[in-house]
């Protein structure tokens, strides 16, 4: 059975960090990109961040640059997304996803929720003072 899960999420203020986790089972991590998507109310969700599978390539959506790290551990089957300067309008529910190689596009940019194969349940991100 394919799972993802997320955990790390929380309320912080604003300036704060978190870092969130994604624990693969179920498949062969090592061999998907993985991207970290996010979904505030009403809004479509988006690409935050991607790590390729060999952690070659990363990439990150412009309102994060600078701010939020990807790293992965393929031989503890987890991701994680490294959280700094968080802003309130970094509120959201953050998924994680895997991307299946032959169309992941990480070297350039972050695929769309359309390309991914497996979705996480999700994990609530609320920035608040």
């Amino acid at each position: 059975q394919v799972q993802l899960v997320e955990s790390g999420g929380g309320l912080v203020q604003p300036g704060g960090s978190l870092r969130l986790s994604c624990a693969a089972s179920g498949f062969t991590l090592g061999a998907y990109t993985i991207g970290w998507f996010r979904q505030a109310p009403g809004k479509e969700r988006e690409g935050v961040s991607c790590i390729s599978s060999r952690s070659l390539y990363t990439n990150y959506a412009d309102s994060v640059k600078g701010r939020f790290t990807i790293s992965r551990d393929n031989a503890k089957n987890m991701v994680y997304l490294h959280m700094n300067s968080l802003k309130p309008e970094d509120t959201a529910v953050y998924y994680c996803a895997a991307v299946p190689p032959a169309i992941s596009r990480c070297s350039s940019g972050i695929n769309p929720p359309s390309s991914v194969a497996y979705w996480g349940q999700g994990t609530q991100v609320t920035v608040s003072s």
